[in-house]
């Protein structure tokens, strides 16, 4: 019977894949956020999600997407695509609050286009 080789602790260093990986939760730059900054789709009002009122987040994000010239698609697909992307990327960190707010945001979106 062949003898069994005992597996000896690896002495290779870390790749720089491993590396990599961690240096990347540590940084604070984030794909979505360069979107919501730099995106092709609307030129956002700052700190239009964080408004208290939900009819102030939609008029501004109609308001943005109307003006916009950049968009590819109609200015009620844009304005709610957008809305949508930042609920979406928040995920679990937002705030119930804010998530009802802007919940209630995309329906007040649907009046002002005048879509029910």
């Amino acid at each position: 019977m062949a003898k069994r080789r005992k597996s000896l602790p690896s002495r290779r260093k870390p790749t720089r894949k491993a590396a990599s990986k961690t240096a990347k939760r540590a940084s604070p730059k984030r794909w979505s956020q360069r979107v919501t900054r730099e995106s092709d789709a609307l030129d956002l009002k700052r700190g239009v999600f964080m408004q208290t009122s939900a009819k102030k987040i939609a008029a501004s994000l109609k308001r943005s997407a109307e003006r916009s010239s950049r968009r590819k698609s109609g200015a009620y697909r844009s304005a709610l695509s957008m809305l949508t992307f930042y609920i979406n990327r928040a995920g679990r960190n937002l705030p119930k609050i804010q998530l009802t707010r802007l919940e209630r945001a995309k329906v007040e979106l649907k009046h002002q286009f005048g879509r029910e």
